[in-house]
């Protein structure tokens, strides 16, 4: 939602129409969230730049979810990325999290 807030009036009130189209639950970001986008960092998945995108990661890792969908080629879809977060939801105990972009959702339907 912040990004969302920081996007052009005409993006903006775009995306929050396709919002307005689906389900979805708004996650909080929490200590845990915060220690396990670290440890992305840490591990070397991605960089302390991108600690935003490592939250969103965390965020979806922590609570469970059963994928990501990004258009985030750069930092979130790419198998770096997705090898990375397997290693490091096995190291530490989390369900394995699928990453996909949306796409794939669309030529399934």
């Amino acid at each position: 939602m912040d990004e969302i807030e920081k996007c052009s009036e005409s993006k903006r009130n775009k995306l929050y129409d396709y919002l307005s189209d689906i389900e979805y639950t708004k996650l909080e970001i929490n200590e845990e969230i915060v220690e396990l986008a670290q440890k992305i960092i840490d591990m070397g998945i991605l960089r302390p730049k991108s600690f935003d995108d490592c939250q969103h990661i965390a965020a979806a890792v922590v609570n469970a979810c059963d994928c990501i969908i990004s258009w985030n080629f750069k930092h979130i879809v790419n198998i770096k990325t997705i090898r990375g977060l397997r290693a490091i939801t096995n190291l530490e105990g989390y369900k394995g999290i699928d990453i996909i972009n949306p796409s794939v959702l669309l030529e399934s339907e």
